[in-house]
């Protein structure tokens, strides 16, 4: 199934604060969102198999957060984001939030078909408290925070005290919480989100990137404190979509 290496940014103005029930309305269309468009799919089946083997380093059900980044821009971080959180929405009882923590390039809200809205820059800035920055979606179990205005200093409010305090909070709340976060070559902020989350799950996309970048960025992530917890491969051409999303796990 190919992939958009890049998607338009929505023309916004001074961005409102949500309806907490927008999105529940809004069907979740996007052909590249294969646990909502193909559910009984190859590649939906491969997302259930990563999910799997991420429940699988949980055995004991305790709410994870997790980081979701690639080495280069481009790989399709966010479509995996997305069908991965959907996999575990599916779970019994589960309850799932995901991220938009890409406060430069932020696409969540774009590929869900949702506008524009305040969310979690202004949520750690103090500017809205966490009620009125969480959306439920018309996914049984998933809510999202979208990335909010884009800031001055990103990074700075990413590595602030008021972030941790966010991430415990919503570990209270949800099973698991996916953040979306920039590529992290050229972008810290992977980094900084990743040494406070419980793991770290890098995109590879198969044929693009260099085997060099995916290692550098592996050890990087590690050697700043986060947990890298394996790879999910994408770009494979339909006929090899079982090879084309997968993932090794490590303890």
């Amino acid at each position: 199934m190919p992939m958009a290496l890049f998607r338009k940014p929505q023309p916004v103005g001074p961005l409102q604060v949500a309806d907490a029930n927008e999105a529940r309305n809004i069907p979740i269309t996007n052909e590249e969102l294969a646990m909502a468009s193909e559910p009984r799919g190859q590649i939906a089946e491969q997302f259930r198999t990563l999910r799997n083997s991420i429940t699988a380093l949980n055995p004991g059900g305790a709410p994870r957060s997790l980081v979701v980044t690639s080495a280069l821009r481009g790989e399709g971080k966010t479509v995996s984001v997305l069908n991965l959180a959907i996999a575990l929405a599916e779970m019994p009882g589960a309850h799932v939030l995901v991220i938009d923590a890409d406060l430069h390039h932020p696409a969540l809200e774009g590929y869900l078909n949702l506008p524009r809205r305040q969310g979690l820059s202004e949520l750690l800035s103090g500017r809205l408290d966490l009620d009125h920055a969480i959306r439920a979606t018309s996914m049984p179990g998933l809510a999202i925070l979208g990335a909010g205005a884009l800031p001055k200093n990103p990074s700075e409010l990413l590595a602030s005290d008021r972030m941790k305090a966010v991430l415990n909070s919503l570990k209270r709340r949800y099973n698991y919480v996916l953040i979306d976060t920039p590529e992290a070559m050229t972008i810290s902020d992977a980094s900084l989100l990743g040494a406070i989350a419980d793991g770290i799950l890098l995109v590879v996309r198969i044929g693009s990137t260099p085997r060099q970048y995916v290692e550098q960025v592996n050890s990087m992530l590690e050697n700043l404190g986060g947990n890298v917890l394996g790879t999910c491969l994408t770009g494979a051409q339909q006929e090899y979509t079982a090879r084309g999303y997968r993932s090794y796990t490590r303890r």
